[in-house]
């Protein structure tokens, strides 16, 4: 009798721990959402709008918008539909991208066989997160251009502050008039670390190209493997871009079907010293700016102008570009190019630069007369110096720029282009 007499107590115990862990499921999920917008517009690039949401604790729905920060040619429409359980909810919904409307009637009518879909988990106890999208092979086609796409597949996972990016994409084929480029079988590495509201943050990315080849009626030209690495950082003082060029080969079998143009690839270099707290206030204002604005239309009027002292903040340390590594052999020519060099910025009296004029050519050369540095060509050809009018025992080309003009050996560099 007595053990009867627990069991309803039991079973109300039982069903109050239940409802609370859905609902603590369900507050967690929105809190993890919410802190991972929060993270990715705090970025500076993305636009990030929530269009609808619908908090349940049994499940919840929303819909989102992401566009660039900086103009908004596309956006992506991603909706979600989440079923909360009491270790992790499951997440599933729809992927829509959609063209401005400028660029839809500059470009035409765009059509799609369906809308992919996109699945994912969160756990409740960790806080991670998965997202995984399968792209089944379509193709697009708009005002006689046609892409095809083999298929693919994307992995999204990580937790706050520490996110991995995987993407995978089969044979792609862009077919415009007789024009034609196919890109093999590719993939994408990507991790970002970062702490609170970005405020530093790491990231790394590593693109690889199995083979391209682009095609015209006149010549044809093929690279494989092709990939690019990038390591980006913002830290108390600066913020540094390392990337990582590699190329196998290079052919145009319309010239020479055996002999490789280029091979053996590899271009390293880092820019540095653009500082830490102008790209911050940077990020700041262009947030404020599209907070204010228009979510259908580009940046508003004077956005340029309105940002021009964060920019002349951004070249306050005076900018360094380091070109560490430039190696590359060339079969087909006999010749073989392995260089190193730096470039430099002047940062004096900065508030002469208007970033807004850049089009005009005056102003573009007040910006090149603040470029100095140099290059070395190592082990130089023979044909190279002749090229370059030197005497032909040359075997080292010292390139010069000062104040924006090149110098070669101490010579003032010859017009090489007719």
């Amino acid at each position: 009798m007595r053990k009867e007499r627990l069991i309803v107590p039991v079973l109300a115990v039982i069903a109050v721990l239940w409802v609370a862990s859905q609902l603590l499921s369900s507050v967690l999920f929105e809190r993890g959402l919410r802190q991972a917008l929060d993270d990715l517009a705090a970025r500076g690039e993305w636009r990030v709008t929530r269009t609808e949401s619908d908090q349940g604790w049994l499940s919840s729905q929303g819909r989102l918008i992401l566009s660039p920060l900086l103009g908004r040619p596309w956006q992506l429409e991603l909706s979600y539909n989440a079923r909360h359980g009491i270790l992790s909810t499951d997440v599933e919904g729809t992927l829509l991208p959609r063209l401005d409307t400028a660029l839809q009637q500059a470009l035409g009518e765009v059509s799609a066989p369906s809308v992919p879909r996109w699945k994912g988990r969160y756990h409740t106890l960790s806080g991670h997160s998965e997202l995984r999208l399968a792209l089944a092979p379509f193709v697009i086609q708009q005002n006689g251009r046609e892409l095809e796409v083999r298929g693919g597949r994307l992995r999204l996972e990580g937790v706050y502050g520490d996110w991995r990016l995987r993407a995978m994409m089969d044979q792609l084929t862009l077919t415009d008039g007789p024009a034609e480029l196919n890109m093999g079988a590719s993939w994408l590495k990507s991790r970002y670390t970062y702490t609170e509201d970005a405020y530093h943050f790491t990231q790394r990315d590593h693109l690889h190209f199995d083979n391209l080849a682009l095609s015209y009626p006149s010549f044809d030209i093929s690279v494989s493997p092709l990939d690019v690495h990038s390591r980006m950082v913002l830290d108390e003082q600066e913020l540094r871009i390392k990337g990582e060029l590699t190329v196998g080969e290079v052919m145009v079998p319309s010239e020479n079907p055996e002999t490789p143009l280029l091979q053996n690839g590899r271009m390293v270099m880092e820019l540095s010293r653009i500082n830490a707290d102008a790209v911050r206030d940077t990020i700041r204002q262009l947030r404020q700016e599209a907070a204010s604005g228009d979510a259908r239309l580009p940046m508003s009027e004077g956005t340029l102008t309105r940002l021009t002292p964060d920019f002349r903040q951004l070249l306050s340390d005076s900018p360094r570009l380091d070109v560490s590594t430039v190696s590359v052999e060339s079969p087909l020519l006999g010749i073989r190019l392995d260089a190193d060099g730096a470039l430099f910025f002047d940062n004096r009296q900065l508030d002469e630069l208007d970033v807004t004029r850049l089009g005009e050519p005056k102003e573009q050369a007040r910006w090149r007369e603040r470029i100095d540095g140099d290059f070395t060509w190592h082990d130089a050809p023979t044909v190279a110096a002749l090229w370059l009018g030197l005497p032909l025992g040359t075997r080292e080309l010292a390139f010069d720029v000062v104040r924006g003009q090149w110098r070669v050996n101490g010579r003032p560099m010859p017009d090489l282009l007719p």
